[in-house]
């Protein structure tokens, strides 16, 4: 037998469940139907539509399916049940992260979370978030189209920001540092200006992101104090190493559960997520061979590539490097792609 190959696991946050991931989990995971109805079951309870209903229907519909109550739980079970498709025999999981709403996925795969408490928690998320706090974000790229970093372009756009947050009535904030692209939320007059006033790069505009909140912003406190009187006893240290939107690494049997707790449904909704960090120290810290992204969708993977670029890991140092080394010998395994499943599935 082959020995088996260390992986860095990554779980894909909203925005991953779209037209072409409807029915993801009646096609790939229909050997995984004790879990989906215990999710169901779950979802039932609180008056809830089921994920089999939800990832059954006859079309993709953006008004329902983009929604943070609907598309949290449907990422959650996707990527879930994906982790535990992954080849054990092949692959052995050296390390757990994920990007935003990922970090709650990560919890269940890295052994933080049971499977049901794991979904019980970003259940509640979606339903805080899409409840809750006015507000959204807007996707702002910082690469150009070789996926280097455009000199001075992030000081720029932090100016920006601070210029327009001072503003009255306006509020807007550094959400997500995101490989070459950075996202930002705020109010609607805050993302109004930064729509008009950032200036376009060679990759891509100003993107306002469909349904999604003023996340990882002190915008998120009323979401923090309701999910801070979550049941403490649903976290607990981890089995496997885990990320966070930090760069801080949690290990096993050495993370204390209220500290877990506190930057769980404190820290990381309400301070900016750097899932380009946490990516960068896992592959420093760990070294794996592969990295597997799980599934539904695969667009984390210009941002985990971009990551990679920017501290030259393996010697990239373009997006050409990147696609050269994916065409010869992938490290990148997305599972949500037929071709890169296989290899991670066996």
């Amino acid at each position: 037998m082959a020995e088996r190959q260390t992986a860095l696991v990554v779980c894909p946050g909203r925005g991953t469940y779209g037209k072409a991931e409807l029915g993801y989990l009646k096609r790939l995971h229909s050997d995984k139907s004790e879990l989906i109805a215990n999710f169901d079951a779950l979802r039932a309870e609180g008056g809830q539509p089921t994920l089999s209903e939800l990832d059954g229907a006859e079309r993709f519909s953006p008004a329902l399916h983009t929604r943070g109550d609907i598309a949290s739980p449907l990422i959650f079970a996707a990527a879930y049940a994906d982790f535990l498709a992954i080849d054990r025999e092949q692959f052995d999981i050296a390390a757990v992260t994920g990007n935003s709403m990922g970090w709650y996925t990560t919890l269940a795969c890295a052994g933080a979370a049971s499977a049901e408490n794991g979904f019980r928690i970003v259940d509640a998320m979606g339903e805080y978030s899409q409840s809750g706090e006015p507000g959204g974000q807007v996707l702002l790229t910082l690469v150009d189209e070789d996926w280097n970093e455009i000199a001075d372009l992030r000081a720029q756009i932090l100016a920006l920001l601070a210029t327009i947050d001072a503003r009255p009535a306006h509020a807007l904030h550094p959400s997500i540092d995101l490989g070459g692209m950075l996202v930002v939320a705020g109010n609607e007059a805050g993302l109004e200006a930064v729509l008009k006033e950032a200036s376009p790069t060679p990759a891509r505009d100003p993107l306002r992101l469909v349904n999604h909140g003023p996340f990882h912003t002190p915008l998120m406190q009323g979401s923090s104090i309701r999910a801070l009187a979550l049941p403490a006893e649903w976290l607990h240290a981890p089995t496997i190493p885990m990320i966070d939107g930090r760069g801080h690494i949690w290990r096993p049997f050495v993370s204390p559960r209220e500290t877990l707790r506190r930057y769980t449904f404190g820290t990381q909704i309400l301070e900016p997520y750097d899932f380009t960090r946490a990516i960068q120290v896992a592959v420093k810290e760990y070294a794996p061979n592969r990295i597997i992204l799980l599934g539904p969708g695969d667009t984390l993977g210009g941002a985990i590539a971009q990551a990679l670029i920017a501290i030259q890991w393996r010697g990239l140092g373009s997006k050409a490097d990147f696609q050269a080394m994916q065409a010869a010998d992938p490290v990148l395994l997305a599972m949500g792609r037929e071709d890169q499943r296989a290899l991670a599935t066996g």
